[in-house]
């Protein structure tokens, strides 16, 4: 980007710039929505800057800037989800769970198979309306990223343009270059694929910010200690935990204490520091694997919590999230 805005005047450059800035974080949280990966999602905002600034000249009125970035942001990831197979988490890819062994670690996923986890702050708005600000956050739940990636990829566009992002129907019709009657026809179905894929989700009851953080706690003083005892008595009965790569993945509390007490007992020990994650709260985990037992990255886990409960823990193996996420590779613990 900066090779490309030194080739424009100095002025209208130090005008653009900022005013481009401004919306990268909303393209950031579309784009990860629709690609289902912050790296992916990274890059498209990369590319629409770049695309936005190469033809600056087709931008027609001031206000229009938001609405053209959308369209290009919308193009790039449309080009990058042709013929490309869809994301999905490991409890999405079978029917039934797996028994919780090592030997349920024999699946591995190829690269780019599994929904990616991303930070609050890429994507999620800064103040704002409170109701709005809890919309955007069920927008960006891993489980509802996942249940988009089953909609055709205009579809998608469409469901998080008008649904999420509030869009007027005749404003997405320009947006895709189609008529208002395709865009609520694509709407419907979109919304009923949708509802398929979320009817398995049990109704809870919502955790305020508080409660979550007391739950999250709770949670990490027991992981810590690794007291597997106390830390399922804050599981679900029916939690589900799956781990990519692998495509292992486990359904109840009884399970995860199996697999905790068994082949996941190396994580005893472990570092962790709270994040945000798709507007739940996480944490990052540093084993002592390394020499002489100096910490290193290991996972990143998103959890999910209702009715005073986690429900869900998907636990994303391997460092590049680190990197990603700014967080340092061998951390010192306080």
């Amino acid at each position: 980007m900066t090779g490309l805005i030194t080739e424009r005047p100095a002025g209208q450059a130090s005008e653009l710039e900022p005013r481009l800035a401004e919306h990268r974080r909303e393209l950031t949280g579309y784009c990860y929505r629709m690609l289902g990966s912050s790296f992916d999602a990274e890059d498209a905002v990369q590319e629409t800057m770049v695309r936005a600034w190469r033809s600056l000249d087709r931008l027609q009125g001031a206000g229009a800037l938001r609405s053209w970035l959308y369209r290009i942001a919308t193009n790039v990831c449309l080009d990058s989800l042709d013929g490309r197979k869809r994301r999905a988490l490991p409890v999405d890819l079978s029917e039934d769970s797996f028994a919780p062994v090592e030997a349920s670690l024999d699946g591995v996923l190829p690269d780019g198979a599994w929904v990616e986890p991303a930070l609050d702050r890429q994507l999620l708005p800064v103040g704002g309306d409170p109701a709005d600000l809890a919309v955007q956050k069920e927008s960006v739940r891993l489980a509802f990223v996942a249940a988009l990636q089953f909609l055709p990829p205009r579809q998608r566009a469409v469901l998080i343009l008008r649904d999420v992002l509030r869009w007027k129907a005749d404003e997405v019709a320009v947006l895709l270059e189609t008529s208002v009657a395709a865009v609520n026809s694509a709407l419907q179905r979109a919304r009923a694929t949708l509802a398929a894929q979320q009817s398995a989700e049990r109704p809870a009851a919502p955790m305020v910010a508080e409660d979550q953080a007391d739950l999250l706690d709770r949670y990490l003083d027991a992981f810590t200690r690794y007291d597997i005892e106390a830390l399922v008595e804050l599981l679900h009965e029916d939690a589900v935990m799956d781990m990519p790569p692998y495509a292992m993945w486990l359904r109840s509390s009884a399970d995860i204490a199996t697999w905790f007490t068994g082949p996941g007992a190396e994580c005893r020990g472990s570092h962790v520091v709270p994040l945000e994650v798709n507007g739940n709260p996480a944490f990052a985990q540093w084993r002592p694997s390394g020499p002489g037992g100096t910490f290193e990255p290991w996972a990143i886990h998103a959890l999910e919590m209702h009715d005073g409960r986690i429900t869900r823990m998907t636990a994303f193996l391997g460092p590049r999230l680190f990197e990603q996420f700014g967080l340092p590779r061998h951390p010192t613990p306080g």
